[in-house]
């Protein structure tokens, strides 16, 4: 699956827009993870639990972008983005979306 950020794809020709697609996830915090960063946070320095959580949520918001686009017959994703809220100081949603495209190579 070829995915961009960009409106269009240099070398490729958009045959078919398929619609907007979007892949999502909501995690929770655990406990005492959560109490780590806070004390991290004091001192400063990378919180490598939550940064780690984060990219894995990506990785699934991505993976069901790409699900999603392959549902619907799709071969490439324009205009990719994520979206993240917190929910109730407690839960991160993150979301992938995009465009949802048929494309063929010039």
């Amino acid at each position: 699956m070829l995915i961009v950020t960009m409106n269009d794809i240099p070398g490729y020709r958009v045959d078919e827009v398929l619609g907007e697609i979007f892949g999502l996830t909501v995690r929770s915090r655990n406990a005492f993870s959560q109490m780590g960063a806070g004390l991290k946070s004091l001192v400063g320095g990378e919180l490598r639990g939550m940064t780690q959580n984060l990219a894995e949520s990506r990785n699934h918001a991505m993976q069901r972008l790409i699900d999603e686009a392959t549902a619907r017959g799709a071969n490439a994703i324009v205009a990719m983005r994520f979206d993240t809220s917190e929910i109730g100081g407690v839960w991160t949603e993150i979301c992938a979306y995009g465009t949802a495209v048929r494309v063929t190579k010039l």
